[in-house]
């Protein structure tokens, strides 16, 4: 029985070590231990390590500039009802006179 974790990308159990890396041997995937830690702890941090959860409130803790526009959206703006994703924004949410956004969870805070 093996004692390194299942590949994240086709759970094979029958996953092997090289030097630093973990290898899977049916779908060629390579992965760090430590990395394999990160995937599992994947959670979505405010700017002072909150955890953030889809539907909650949050505030924006600088102004940003609003791509495209002249718009800003100013400090201290609350957002309601945010919604989590994967990528590069964290946070997909309706600003009140500015509409659907893309935020970066690093610029907002938890209310």
């Amino acid at each position: 029985m093996s004692a390194f974790p299942p590949c994240p990308k086709c759970n094979s159990e029958y996953a092997y070590e090289d030097a630093a890396l973990l290898i899977c041997p049916e779908c060629a995937h390579e992965w760090s231990p430590t990395e394999q830690q990160a995937i599992d702890e994947s959670v979505v941090v405010d700017a002072n390590g909150n955890a953030l959860v889809d539907g909650d409130t949050v505030s924006v803790i600088k102004d940003l500039k609003v791509k495209g526009t002249s718009s800003v959206v100013k400090v201290g703006t609350k957002v309601k009802n945010i919604r989590l994703v994967d990528g590069d924004h964290d946070i997909d949410c309706k600003i009140d006179g500015i509409g659907a956004m893309k935020l970066k969870s690093q610029f907002v805070k938890k209310v």
